[in-house]
């Protein structure tokens, strides 16, 4: 279970095998069966999730019901909600798993305790929360200004192999449409490549 955490931090650093077999020899992993519900709003939870194999997603649920789809978590991503890791308030936010996962439980002092063995960890750790705000700058310039269609494109290109994996209603709830929109969309778009 270590191992491909083991590589996703040897790729992002210079760091060698032994490095990072000690790095991570602290870690626990999570077996999560599929419906299981890891934070839910009201929540304090620091821990991080290193998706070995499975599936999660994050979201929130307005006051008519209705879910909104922010983040999914394949393999080699990681998943947390910052309100309650950083900064200690409670979530807003639920983390379930749509598929049954192996997760490798991350908390959230991790790269603050293994500076003291790797001090260019927090190059990592600032990398992520670059990226991730890159990423949650694009998803929300897409939700303004983008097409359907636009939106349908991109999330292919992030999560290349989601489609099979993922109810339609759930991509749906991703792009911030209605599932029949999402059927047009699809249905335009075979059209348009399989003439």
């Amino acid at each position: 279970m270590l191992e491909k955490f083991q590589s996703y931090l040897k790729e992002r650093l210079a760091i060698t095998d032994e490095q990072a077999k000690e790095a991570t020899s602290c870690l626990k992993s999570k077996t999560i069966k599929k419906g299981a519900v890891l934070l839910s709003p009201g929540d304090l939870r620091s821990d991080n999730y290193f998706i070995n194999e499975g599936l999660l997603r994050y979201f929130s649920i307005d006051e008519k019901g209705k879910e909104h789809i922010i983040q999914f978590a394949p393999e080699n991503w990681m998943i947390s909600d910052r309100n309650s890791s950083v900064f200690n308030e409670a979530s807003v936010f639920y983390i379930d798993a749509i598929e049954n996962t192996e997760a490798l439980i991350v908390p959230s002092h991790f790269f603050v305790d293994i500076q003291k063995l790797l001090p260019h960890i927090l190059e990592l750790n600032i990398l992520m929360l670059h990226n991730s705000i890159r990423f949650m700058q694009k998803r929300i310039n897409m939700l303004l200004s983008a097409t359907a269609e636009e939106r349908y494109l991109d999330f292919i290109k992030l999560y290349p192999n989601l489609t099979l994996r993922v109810p339609q209603w759930m991509i749906a709830s991703y792009l911030g449409i209605t599932p029949e929109s999402l059927s047009r969309v699809r249905k335009d778009l075979a059209k348009k490549h399989f003439k």
